[in-house]
């Protein structure tokens, strides 16, 4: 039975707050194609599992002023938002892999919607992105980031005071380590490129007749995506492997 039925509902709406704002920046969930309200109670069904195990911490935290709540819905909110875009981040650092590849294997074709986001990308960047997506939710890197969560409201208690330098720093090294990842992913069709069209110059300055363009772009082609066929799934595969240590990091 309920005894307090007002304070249940401002401490799940607490518990929601940082819930929710993880959902919405989480890759796969903070998905266009994703109904927000399919969204919505996905977080909400997530607050109010978690609630039972999270109430002696935020219960105690209900009984403030009205202009304190509003500070901590602000602070929870934002608490949540950070935790989602470490991972966004992470995900979004392999479409920037997938645009370098593109680029050094000269597949300039026509950008097209993209599969998960409601932007326009390459039918490889997009193949990437979406293979890489698939491979984090079947190794359920939601798990970890909703244990992530629980943990947070041991490091960062509800009402604690917020550090900007802090959590721009998070943010920062979140991009650094995630940068770092995924130019040692793209870093073979970088060469592979790099060396071609080397090769390709010398060539153009041995035989200036030859249209060298229209003759060395269907090798180049052809070339990176015969590499990619043969290097996708150990991209994929260090891919997955590096999002433990670049989330569990922070």
């Amino acid at each position: 039975m309920i005894t307090d039925p007002q304070g249940t509902v401002l401490a799940l709406f607490l518990t929601f707050c940082r819930m929710g704002g993880c959902f919405m920046t989480l890759p796969g969930f903070s998905s266009a194609r994703l109904p927000a309200n399919i969204r919505l109670f996905v977080a909400l069904a997530i607050s109010l599992a978690v609630l039972p195990i999270l109430w002696d911490t935020v219960y105690p935290k209900v009984s403030a002023p009205p202009a304190t709540y509003v500070g901590l819905i602000a602070s929870e909110t934002l608490i949540g938002v950070m935790y989602g875009m470490i991972a966004r981040i992470y995900v979004l650092g392999l479409q920037f892999a997938g645009a370098i590849l593109t680029m050094s294997i000269g597949f300039s074709a026509p950008p097209g919607h993209d599969v998960i986001e409601d932007i326009s990308e390459t039918s490889v960047t997009s193949f990437i992105s979406f293979c890489g997506l698939m491979l984090l939710f079947l190794m359920d890197f939601h798990h970890m980031v909703l244990h992530g969560l629980l943990d947070s409201y041991t490091a960062t208690p509800v009402g604690a005071v917020l550090e900007p330098q802090k959590l721009l720093i998070t943010l920062t090294d979140t991009l650094r380590a995630s940068t770092y990842i995924m130019l040692r992913l793209a870093s073979p069709f970088l060469i592979y490129g790099l060396l071609f069209n080397v090769a390709i110059g010398l060539i153009n300055k041995l035989a200036p007749q030859v249209p060298v363009y229209f003759i060395s772009t269907p090798f180049l082609v052809s070339g990176g995506v015969i590499m990619l066929y043969l290097a996708i799934a150990a991209m994929m595969r260090q891919f997955a492997d590096g999002f433990a240590p670049v989330f569990n990091s922070f």
